[in-house]
């Protein structure tokens, strides 16, 4: 999960997020995600965002996954930015539960499956309950399942029988906090989506 740099008068820096995005490859990262929450997303506007990932994408897309962060509050706005990181050639998409709106679960099951129209490419669910209020529950995970763009979680939800139930609901579990990361792997998780140094986590 990529920070996204910024020069002292505010403006996204480009130089230091494509040397960034080379050094988190070169250093043993299968991908990088762009524009996420620890990339700052709340605070970017869309074109900052779209050319974070086409930076993202001329610097590391030809040697690891660029997921691109387009998940918002906004089901509509959701889908115009994983239309438009679809154009621009991002390999696959991290949606969040919406925010702050607090929808039950059946507007999230409609959220990620009007989002999935949007691209054929896969969709990482990102269930973080404790930033959006709400957890995707493993029910609603089920339901996910079914959309068939929707391939996996980033669970920053730590009840472990929740990530189990990830597996058996044929979605890859991504370690959505370091933290999580061995207990998830030990549970048939595939990986994580980190903010530290592999060395520290693993």
């Amino acid at each position: 999960a990529m920070v996204t740099p910024f020069d002292e008068g505010g403006a996204v820096d480009f130089d230091a997020f494509q040397r960034l995005a080379a050094h988190l490859v070169d250093n043993g990262s299968d991908g990088v995600v762009v524009a996420g929450t620890t990339g700052e997303s709340p605070t970017l506007t869309d074109r900052e965002r779209l050319d974070l990932v086409r930076a993202a994408l001329d610097a590391v897309g030809d040697r690891a996954t660029v997921v691109a962060g387009t998940g918002t509050y906004s089901t509509a706005h959701s889908v115009h930015l994983t239309g438009q990181a679809h154009e621009l050639g991002a390999h696959a998409f991290l949606v969040v539960t919406p925010y702050y709106n607090r929808p039950p679960q059946r507007a999230i099951v409609a959220h990620f499956a009007e989002v999935a129209r949007a691209s054929d490419r896969p969709i990482v669910a990102y269930n973080i309950p404790s930033r959006v209020v709400v957890n995707i529950e493993p029910e609603t995970i089920s339901r996910l399942a079914e959309i068939e763009t929707v391939r996996a979680v980033k669970q920053a939800n730590a009840d472990v029988a929740e990530a189990e139930h990830v597996v058996r609901a044929g979605l890859a579990l991504y370690a959505g906090d370091d933290a999580l990361l061995q207990p998830f792997l030990e549970r048939g998780a595939v990986g994580g989506v980190c903010v530290q140094d592999r060395k520290s986590v693993v």
